[in-house]
Formats: C-alpha cells, structure tokens, sequence
C-alpha cells in the first residue's frame, strides 16, 4: 500500500524513475559520506529548478542515509528540501 502511496506523492514534483536513478547514485557510491551525499540532492534539485539549504541537504541526507536510502524516505525528504525559486 505505501508504495502506490509513494506513486502518487512522486507525481506531485520527482518521477519514480528520477528518484530511482537518484537512490542508485546514492547506493553506487556506498551512499558516498553525508557531505557527498548532500551535494548529490542538492545537485538533483537544483537541475530541477530548486533551490536548497546546504545545511538542510546535510541534515537530509543523514536521514536518508539512516534509512538505507528508502526510496519513500528519499521521496520525503526531496519533497520537504525543494524550495522553489
């Protein structure tokens, strides 16, 4: 039931193939360190036309780290990062 839940919320702003590819940057690198980490979501966004904290990159991609990169995690923490510009 989550999954279909996470379907629906990803059309709002971030395909599910986005954020696929996405959690297998994250995963190739071992999920690189938290600063990588960060850098790499506030890249995603920002190609997307968002604005993002550094500071709250970082602190997201610790959450998203403690969550094995969970895609509804990174769903989540996307959605909540992306400060329109």
């Amino acid at each position: 039931m989550l999954g279909n839940r996470v379907n629906e919320t990803l059309n709002e702003r971030f395909t599910a193939t986005e954020l696929a590819t996405l959690r297998s940057d994250l995963l190739q690198g071992g999920m690189l360190d938290s600063y990588e980490a960060a850098q790499l979501l506030q890249i995603f966004l920002m190609g997307r036309g968002y604005g993002v904290s550094p500071k709250a990159a970082l602190d997201a991609a610790g959450r998203v780290e403690m969550a094995g990169c969970a895609l509804p995690v990174l769903q989540h923490e996307l959605e909540n990062l992306a400060m329109v510009m």
